[in-house]
């Protein structure tokens, strides 16, 4: 019992600093970027990464060493929506990702690059998209406790 209530602790934590970075990406992307919005975004957008990575990695031991155990969630269609989501919005935050780290090396060449705004308030709308698509998520987690398979 006590694995299982680390794994969930640290599954809830993760959860929430990986949406604590997403707003904060969200945030910094609404107005005009100068050299230190573009580091932080890109420390940001580490963090995230990182934060998604650890995520994944805690779920895969809950349904290894977790109470409800492997076939709770291998004939859970709600976990399966939930995974499916979750991978989508890891597919969606590449395209950030990509353009942080452009933003940054550009930034090496030219100290005062900044971005088109239009660059900026695209990616914001598919950050403010990844964020929806975690709300999904919330849900398709509460269904999948309460429900389970069919």
């Amino acid at each position: 019992m006590p694995t299982d209530l680390l794994l969930a602790a640290a599954h809830h934590l993760l959860v929430f600093a990986l949406v604590a970075m997403l707003v904060a990406e969200a945030i910094l992307l609404r107005g005009p970027l100068d050299n230190a919005g573009i580091q932080r975004l890109a420390r940001l957008d580490g963090g995230y990464g990182t934060s998604a990575g650890l995520l994944l990695v805690v779920g895969l031991c809950r349904i290894a060493f977790g109470i409800k155990g492997y076939d709770f969630y291998l004939h859970n269609p709600w976990f399966h929506a939930k995974l499916g989501s979750f991978v989508l919005v890891g597919l969606l935050s590449i395209l950030p990702t990509m353009r942080f780290l452009r933003w940054r090396k550009a930034l090496r060449t030219d100290p005062d690059f900044t971005p088109a705004p239009a660059e900026v308030a695209r990616l914001r709308g598919t950050v403010r998209f990844e964020l929806a698509l975690v709300a999904v998520i919330f849900v398709l987690a509460a269904a999948m406790a309460r429900y389970g398979g069919f």
